[in-house]
């Protein structure tokens, strides 16, 4: 009986957790021959999944990484998963707003066109500060992509139709902005919360401002992902996050269907503005639907990179 009892506790465990993993995956097969796609932090994670995705769909795939040599690897991956040879790496640190200007100033000169920019690279929850005195998470999941979005803006409208897909997660909803303190660093996981509502109203304001001009913005929750943002941590932590990743997350793969989706999908295209997950729209909590928090945010944000 006891036997019996630890079987059907261990089936019923077994099936809740693929059920709970379960997630829908982009069917889409649109190629995207003769289209550049630019991808940060594609050298590892959801963003070297979604760059073989669309490599294999026949995109020019730029990656944007801090590290030469693990981009160089990550290069010769994607190659080879998706039979593609455009694909290439520059670098990019988005903690440092210079870094970020001489990219998009490289960019340009090399790449004559941009047809999806995928803004992807994310710090976790950490105290730490960037270059420019930002704290991280604002700095780099907000701050960083910011700025490149609009020194590649020119680009992408003269590439229309374009996109711009914004990684986001669905812990925005436990924190709201203090306009007061934009670079709040106190508490880890509410930094990582602030940039990621801080994520999405930049994807909105985007889709106002680009409305009728060719370019259209999504801001994409991949699900909870088994990546390997627990580098920052200590080994106890990582080894105790990689036990519960296995457990209850999805796969890179699965957690970067969602944004293949937004980046080709024709269903999508009418959609911009909007907040998807697994690969449909999604509702967003009203305080994050705010317009005005959006466009202050957006003005604030200019000032910060000094973009005015």
């Amino acid at each position: 009986m006891y036997l019996f009892s630890t079987v059907v506790a261990s089936l019923a465990v077994f099936f809740l957790l693929k059920w709970m993993k379960k997630s829908r995956y982009c069917t889409d097969v649109k190629r995207l021959d003769s289209k550049t796609v630019l991808i940060t932090g594609g050298s590892c994670g959801i963003g070297k999944e979604t760059a073989v995705a669309l490599a294999t769909r026949g995109a020019r795939v730029v990656i944007a990484c801090r590290d030469a040599d693990k981009a160089a690897k990550a290069v010769r991956e994607i190659k080879f998963r998706s039979r593609s040879l455009a694909v290439v790496s520059m670098e990019l640190d988005l903690a440092n707003l210079r870094s970020v200007r001489d990219f998009c100033k490289t960019f340009l000169q090399q790449e004559k066109r941009l047809d999806i920019l995928i803004n992807n690279a994310a710090m976790p929850g950490v105290l730490d500060w960037t270059d420019d005195g930002f704290s991280m998470c604002l700095g780099v999941n907000h701050l960083g992509h910011f700025l490149l979005t609009n020194l590649l803006l020119g680009r992408l409208k003269e590439c229309a139709p374009s996109r711009v897909v914004t990684l986001t997660c669905s812990s925005y909803k436990y924190q709201k902005l203090d306009f007061r303190d934009l670079n709040y660093n106190l508490l880890p996981f509410f930094t990582y919360c602030r940039s990621k509502l801080a994520n999405v109203y930049f994807s909105q304001e985007l889709g106002r401002l680009m409305q009728g001009k060719g370019v259209t913005s999504y801001a994409v929750h991949p699900g909870f992902v088994q990546s390997d943002w627990t580098c920052h941590y200590s080994f106890l932590f990582r080894t105790v996050m990689r036990v519960l990743m296995w457990m209850f997350f999805v796969p890179c793969e699965t957690g970067a269907q969602t944004v293949v989706y937004c980046a080709v999908s024709d269903e999508a295209a009418h959609r911009g503005g909007g907040y998807f997950a697994d690969c449909r729209p999604a509702a967003l909590r009203p305080f994050a639907r705010d317009a005005g928090a959006a466009k202050k945010l957006w003005e604030a944000s200019e000032r910060l990179v000094k973009l005015v």
